[in-house]
């Protein structure tokens, strides 16, 4: 069956970094676009970053846009996010989200699974 399962959050200054990292199993992860979500509490799930099938396409959203970088490794069916110049604002649950339907630019997408989350907290 179709796994994802984060990993790589925990606190984090403001300024500092930290690399999320989703390990996938159970389809052919080469074959799907990826993207990674949050949700903060109190908040509506917020779409971070996406990246095509093959790597060679991504967005982001303008709260994360020249501090984060999405990536993936399709020899071992990873997924990652390098967040950069991180702020309090960027604290949250962060989930790796598998897309049916990928939507250039800001075009929302179709997505039908998700793993369990990783916890960014960033705070002084």
């Amino acid at each position: 069956q179709v796994q994802l399962v984060e990993s790589g959050g925990g606190l984090a200054q403001p300024g500092g970094s930290l690399r999320l990292s989703c390990a996938a199993s159970g389809f052919t992860f080469s074959n799907y676009a990826m993207r990674w979500a949050r949700q903060a509490p109190g908040k509506g799930l917020e779409w971070v970053s996406k990246i095509n099938s093959d790597g060679s396409d991504a967005y982001y959203s303008e709260s994360v846009k020249g501090r984060f970088t999405i990536s993936r490794d399709n020899a071992k069916n990873t997924l990652y996010l390098q967040m950069n110049s991180l702020k309090p604002e960027d604290t949250a649950l962060y989930y790796c989200e598998r897309v049916t339907r990928f939507g250039r630019g800001q075009v929302p997408d179709d997505y039908d699974y998700w793993g369990q989350g990783t916890q960014v907290t960033v705070s002084s």
